[in-house]
């Protein structure tokens, strides 16, 4: 992704991307979805929060 510098610097921050792709994941995710909500463990798996507690060794 490009940014277009502002007054000749290109400022990006890398956690509101990535909470935006998290989301973004989450609304394909719901939306494709059979069942009118995500379930909890629906959600931690778009979310991939078992790889992190795995990788965080918890």
């Amino acid at each position: 992704m490009h940014v277009a510098p502002v007054g000749g610097t290109a400022v990006q921050d890398h956690v509101a991307l990535a909470e935006i792709e998290l989301c973004g994941d989450l609304i394909i995710a719901a939306s494709a979805a059979h069942e009118d909500r995500l379930s909890l463990e629906s959600i931690d798996e778009v979310l991939r929060v078992a790889e992190e507690r795995d990788a965080s060794g918890a």
